[in-house]
């Protein structure tokens, strides 16, 4: 299964956090980076969104099908991302686009085994690959990339 980690764009400060908005440089990192992920993206992929405004404009750059999670809201935990991913199980590919802490926390879970924090850059992916080898599964970091970089 892969599963891609997909941090929203910069964003406006203010409150309420949920309905924080993209800021013009956060519209283009969210569009050069769906236009990098665009062609790689495996056809069966299913497009999971934080209901926070950030998200769901970072998603709309993507121009797919998506559904929103109220369970990948801010303050969400690594447990709930994974669960709604259906990691390692789900029989088809996975995108989540979310917030920090919660995706870095997560990172560290699939590449460690382990609670921590890793950072993932505003508008960057971390792409993982979950795969069985020898009755173990194994998780394989296939791409971290950040808008600046392409």
């Amino acid at each position: 299964m892969d599963l891609i980690l997909w941090r929203h764009a910069e964003a406006e400060d203010g409150m309420p956090d949920l309905e924080r908005e993209l800021t013009d440089k956060g519209r283009k990192q969210a569009s050069r980076m769906a236009d990098w992920l665009n062609p790689r993206l495996p056809p069966d992929i299913r497009v999971l969104v934080s209901p926070a405004t950030r998200t769901l404009q970072t998603a709309q750059a993507l121009g797919r099908y998506y559904d929103q999670v109220p369970a990948l809201a801010p303050g969400a935990s690594a447990a709930d991302l994974l669960a709604a991913a259906g990691w390692p199980e789900a029989p088809y590919p996975v995108l989540i686009i979310g917030h920090q802490p919660t995706l870095g926390q997560a990172a560290m879970r699939l590449l460690a085994g382990q609670a921590g924090d890793l950072t993932v850059k505003k508008g960057g992916i971390w792409w993982f690959q979950g795969r069985e080898r020898a009755g173990q599964m194994q998780v394989v970091l296939r791409a971290v990339a950040a808008p600046d970089w392409l």
